[in-house]
């Protein structure tokens, strides 16, 4: 009898110890913007607490699906929601890091941030109304640049985007045409161009492709070693992406809690943020307290020892006063 209770004791603690593991497991999806970051900091965190965070970068806008359908304890977008929305769907949304959207291209005798371009040639070469990569407008100011009468590849994205949402935004708020003929959102109808899957899919046809103009979060550009651009800012410098642009864009926005967060970082006003910048956000759904706890948990250690990876990674980590109106808002909601 003493062997059959030892034998179901131990069957208890074996099946205790699957269920901790088991609950130990996060399951998220979303945008491929902020993938890299993600990524490490999952791995550190798992080092470190044996939690496992499992991210699939599917694009914003199947986190957004997926958190709506319940199918996973967390949601990824850098397309953020309305207020009316994340009622609608019954989520939470927070900003987890900021980064920037940059054009990259492949061209001959043209190195990372020698090419500059202007919200207007830049819209001109996404509509396909300019051809050649020695039209006027752009050796007017690239006028040192050896640009050659090669034509333009656009790539652009081809899934539900928030990559593409925050380019779009840019657009839309910067050149008319674009407005009138395309818009904004994750999924537009591009006038011109190849379309590939995922920030990875642009890096990779960029890479591949002479002549291209793609558009991808930064830390790809970096890590697939493209060629960035400069864009002019609505101050009218010229800027690299980078770091600094990006929190200077950063600083300028106001985050509301009362409206979920929800802002656009383009177009920033600062002397010399970069243009095409914008936070990414964790969406949850309100009535699964138990996961989003432990969701939060994984936030909140990121956010407490995530920074220098995100500075690593060419992201800029939300400012103090950001990270307090996002714990506050956690505990407003019984997350903390």
């Amino acid at each position: 009898m003493k062997t059959f209770y030892k034998l179901l004791f131990m069957a208890v603690m074996i099946l205790s110890f699957a269920y901790a593991e088991a609950a130990e497991t996060l399951n998220g999806a979303g945008a491929t913007f902020p993938y890299p970051v993600y990524s490490a900091w999952a791995y550190d965190y798992n080092k470190i607490t044996g939690v496992q965070i499992n991210y699939q970068s599917i694009g914003s806008g199947g986190g957004q699906r997926q958190v709506t359908e319940r199918t996973v304890d967390f949601g990824a977008s850098d397309d953020p929601l309305k207020p009316e929305q994340t009622q609608k769907d019954k989520l939470l949304q927070f900003p987890a890091v900021i980064g920037g959207v940059v054009p990259v291209v492949n061209l001959e005798n043209v190195k990372p941030g020698e090419l500059k371009l202007d919200s207007e040639t830049l819209c001109k070469l996404f509509l396909g109304e300019i051809k050649y990569w020695n039209d006027e407008k752009i050796k007017k100011i690239n006028p040192q640049s050896k640009l050659t009468h090669s034509e333009v590849t656009v790539v652009y994205r081809s899934d539900g985007s928030g990559t593409t949402a925050i380019f779009t935004n840019y657009m839309s708020e910067t050149c008319p045409a674009w407005k009138e003929k395309v818009g904004a959102g994750k999924a537009v109808k591009f006038p011109a161009g190849i379309g590939g899957k995922g920030n990875e899919g642009v890096a990779n046809y960029v890479k591949r492709t002479a002549n291209s103009i793609g558009y991808v979060e930064f830390a790809y550009a970096k890590q697939n070693k493209l060629n960035h651009t400069q864009l002019k800012n609505a101050a009218g410098n010229f800027v690299e992406p980078g770091f600094a642009s990006f929190e200077d864009a950063a600083e300028s926005g106001d985050f509301d809690p009362k409206k979920d967060f929800y802002l656009w970082l383009t177009n920033a006003p600062g002397k010399d943020s970069w243009p095409i910048a914008g936070a990414t956000f964790i969406l949850l759904a309100k009535e699964k307290s138990g996961s989003n706890k432990s969701v939060v948990k994984f936030f909140d250690w990121a956010f407490k020892n995530g920074d220098n990876k995100a500075k690593e990674l060419v992201y800029v980590p939300l400012p103090a006063s950001l990270k307090d109106k996002v714990r506050a808002y956690w505990k407003t909601n019984g997350l903390q």
